[in-house]
């Protein structure tokens, strides 16, 4: 008698853990780099959604000098209309000087592109959803006018961060 009623809690707690952990997988297919990006170096292509001519577009160009700063081990662009959105990964001993190399790089990108507006961080939360945008416009599940929005809120949610 007692060992019916010590397995019924177990059979129970067993049965809704693999209800809960079915229920929530997606099969990987949704957001596949971005699921990864926190551990591993992603480096995404840069996101242009400002129609520019093949010669004017700077974001692979800010991709690269940004990638030559020492302390950061991964970069993601997004390029807009107006403003060019730099989200960056810091190097795990370098991350008690994350101010100091977001002024760096803003210096920086500043100094050599002068008639761009730059917004610059270090969240990851901003890189993972520059990646996610990415993503999704690579999967052609979005339209130009949802990446605009999202870009938007990216660039909202940096605002409200600091």
């Amino acid at each position: 008698m007692f060992i019916l009623y010590t397995k019924k809690p177990f059979i129970l707690i067993i049965f809704a853990f693999i209800f809960l952990t079915s229920c929530s997988y997606d099969g990987g297919k949704e957001h596949e780099k971005s699921d990864t990006a926190l551990f591993k170096t992603t480096k995404p292509a840069p996101v242009e959604l400002k129609k520019r001519e093949e010669k004017d577009s700077i974001a692979y160009q800010v991709r690269k000098d940004v990638s030559k700063v020492d302390e950061i081990y991964d970069v993601a662009v997004l390029e807009g209309d107006k403003q060019i959105v730099v989200a960056y990964k810091v190097k795990h001993l370098n991350r008690f000087r994350m101010k100091s190399i977001e002024k760096k790089i803003t210096d920086k990108l500043n100094k050599k592109y002068p008639g761009d507006d730059f917004i610059v961080s270090s969240d990851y939360k901003i890189f993972l959803e520059t990646v996610r945008l990415k993503e999704d416009l690579d999967g052609a599940n979005m339209s130009n006018e949802e990446a605009e929005k999202r870009f938007k809120k990216i660039i909202k949610l940096k605002k409200e961060m600091t």
